[in-house]
C-alpha cells in the first residue's frame, strides 16, 4: 500500500490480485429494451429531441465498463483504468469496483433490464470477499464504502449474502473503533475520504438502514472525538486531515467542511447541541477565510502554499463545501446558510467554466474534481429552488461533458487528467469519483429528473435526495 497526493485527494492505492482475464459479454447489450416514456411537460432542453438521451449515454458508458470486466474466483471486478497496462483493480468507492456496482444497480432500475443484475451480484460477491482483508475504515477508501455498495446491491439483488457482508463490515467497524480522548477513532485521519467523518456518515446511513441505535451512538462517539480535535481559528474551528500531513485543506474531502458536515448530520440525528455548535464553528472559520468579492464564496485549496488556488469541484471547492451550508440551513432554519449556498454557486457560475478551464478546474470530467460533479450540484440546486438559471448552467455543463466523451463501437469513455499537477497524464477510468460510473450516475440523475423521479442510490455524504 502506498500514498500519493493528487489533484482531488490523497489516495491510498491498493493493488489487487491478478484476476482471470475474461471479457464479459451480455446478451445483445446494444439492444436493451427500454421502458416506454411518455412526453413530460417541462422536460429539459438538452436531448429533448431524442427520447431518454441521457439514459442512452449512460448505457454507452456502461458498455465500455462492462467490456473491461474480469471474472475472478470470488466474483466480478473492473480495472480502474482498462486502457493502462498493467491494469490495476481495487475495492475503494473512490475508483474501484464499488462504484461500478452502484452504477449498474441504478442502471438496472432505470432501464428495467435485469440483465445488469448478474454483474451487480458478481461485483458484490467480490466485495464481500474483500471485506476480510480491508483495514481502512473510510467511506471513499475502506470498509464503509464497501459496506455502502454491498447494502445498495442487496436492495436490487435481494441476495442475503450481500446483506450479511454489509453487517459483517459493520461488525468490523465496531471492533476497530479505538477509545481516544472523549470519544473513538479508527485512525489518525479525520476526513470524509478515509477518516472518521466519512466513517461516521456511513454509520448514520447504517443506523437508518438497520434501525440499530448503537450505530448512532458509535457515530456520536466519533463526533465527540472530532469536536475535541478542532483547532480554534478566526472565531471558529478548523480540522487537519492528519496531524502528520503538512498541508491543511479546508474544504470538503479532506478538511473542515467535511468534518463540520458530519457534525451537522449528527446534530440532525441526535439533537445534541455540541455537534451543532462545532459545525457552526467550522462554518464560521470557512467564511472568515473565504473569498467573497462579487457575491461569491470561494475557499482556497490549502495552507500554507495554496491560498491563491481555488478549486471549483466536490473535493476542494464550492460543490462540496456548499453541502455544509445547505445542511446548516436544514438544521437551523436560518436562511443565511441558504444564501451562502447561492453565493457558492455564483462563484462557480462567474468563473468562466465550462467554456474555459481555470487553474482549479482543469481537464477533468469526473464527480470529484470535474464537470459531472458540478453538473450534479446545479441539478440538485434546481431541484431545491426551481430556479431556471441553475438548470441552464447544468445544461451547459452537461453539453460540455458529452462533447468530451470518446465514442467507440457504441461505447463512451472519458479520457481526462485526474491530477491537476499532472495535466499530461490522461487516463480513462471506470470508477465513481474519477470515471465512467460516476459520470453515468449523473446522466441517470438527469434522466430521472426529466421523468419527475429520483435515484434510489443516495450517498451518505450528500444532503440532497434522501429517501
Amino acid at each position: 500500500m502506498k500514498k500519493r497526493e493528487t489533484g482531488g485527494r490523497t489516495l491510498k492505492i491498493i493493488r489487487g490480485r491478478w484476476p482471470i482475464f475474461i471479457y464479459i459479454i451480455i446478451c445483445n447489450i446494444g439492444g436493451f429494451a427500454r421502458p416506454e416514456n411518455p412526453a413530460i411537460e417541462g422536460s429539459r432542453s438538452i436531448g429533448a429531441a431524442e427520447e431518454r438521451a441521457f439514459l442512452a449515454a449512460a448505457e454507452k458508458a456502461a458498455r465500455w465498463i462492462i467490456a473491461s470486466g474480469r471474472s475472478t474466483t470470488e466474483g466480478m471486478t473492473w480495472p480502474v483504468a482498462p486502457l493502462v497496462s498493467p491494469p490495476e483493480t481495487n475495492s475503494t468507492l473512490y475508483s474501484g469496483t464499488p462504484g461500478v456496482v452502484l452504477f449498474l444497480s441504478e442502471l438496472s432500475r432505470a432501464t428495467g433490464n435485469k440483465d445488469y443484475l448478474p454483474l451487480v451480484r458478481g461485483g458484490a460477491d467480490h466485495l464481500a470477499a474483500r471485506l476480510r482483508e480491508e483495514k481502512t475504515p473510510g467511506l471513499y477508501e475502506g470498509l464503509s464504502g464497501l459496506g455502502f455498495a454491498l447494502n445498495e446491491a442487496f436492495r436490487v439483488t435481494g441476495d442475503p449474502k450481500h446483506k450479511d457482508a454489509f453487517l459483517t463490515g459493520l461488525a468490523k467497524l465496531r471492533e476497530g473503533a479505538k477509545k481516544q480522548g472523549r470519544g473513538v477513532e479508527w485512525n489518525s485521519t479525520t476526513d470524509i475520504i478515509s477518516g472518521s467523518a466519512g466513517t461516521g456518515l456511513f454509520l448514520l446511513y447504517a443506523a437508518q438502514e438497520t434501525k440499530d441505535s448503537t450505530l448512532l451512538e458509535l457515530a456520536a462517539q466519533a463526533g465527540s472525538r472530532l469536536v475535541e480535535l478542532g483547532k480554534p481559528e478566526a472565531g471558529g474551528l478548523k480540522w487537519a486531515m492528519d496531524p502528520e500531513f503538512p498541508r491543511l485543506m479546508p474544504n470538503f474531502s479532506h478538511g473542515t467542511a467535511g468534518v463540520a458536515y458530519f457534525l451537522a448530520s449528527l446534530y440532525k440525528e441526535t439533537k445534541r447541541k455540541e455537534f451543532l455548535e462545532a459545525a457552526l464553528a467550522g462554518a464560521r472559520y470557512l467564511l472568515a477565510v473565504a473569498k467573497t468579492e462579487g457575491d461569491a464564496c470561494l475557499i482556497f485549496h490549502n495552507e500554507p502554499d495554496g491560498k491563491e488556488l481555488y478549486y471549483l469541484g466536490w473535493c476542494h471547492g464550492p460543490v462540496g463545501t456548499a453541502r455544509l451550508f445547505y445542511l446548516l440551513w436544514e438544521a437551523t432554519g436560518d436562511k443565511i446558510w441558504l444564501d451562502w449556498v447561492r453565493k457558492s454557486a455564483h462563484g462557480i457560475m462567474t468563473s468562466g467554466i465550462p467554456e474555459k478551464e481555470t487553474p482549479g478546474f482543469w481537464n477533468n470530467a469526473g464527480i470529484c474534481c470535474g464537470l459531472a460533479g458540478v453538473g450534479e450540484f446545479f441539478l440538485d440546486l434546481y431541484g431545491v429552488t426551481k430556479e431556471k438559471a441553475y438548470l441552464d448552467f447544468c445544461d451547459r455543463i452537461t453539453e460540455r461533458l458529452l462533447k468530451k466523451a470518446t465514442e467507440k463501437d457504441g461505447q463512451f469513455y472519458w479520457a481526462q487528467a485526474e491530477h491537476r499537477t499532472r495535466p499530461d497524464f490522461i487516463v480513462a477510468q471506470t470508477g465513481y469519483m474519477q470515471g465512467a460510473s460516476g459520470i453515468g450516475m449523473f446522466l441517470l440523475k438527469l434522466d430521472a429528473m426529466k421523468r419527475g423521479q429520483a435515484l434510489a442510490v443516495v450517498f451518505p455524504d450528500t444532503p440532497f435526495g434522501h429517501r
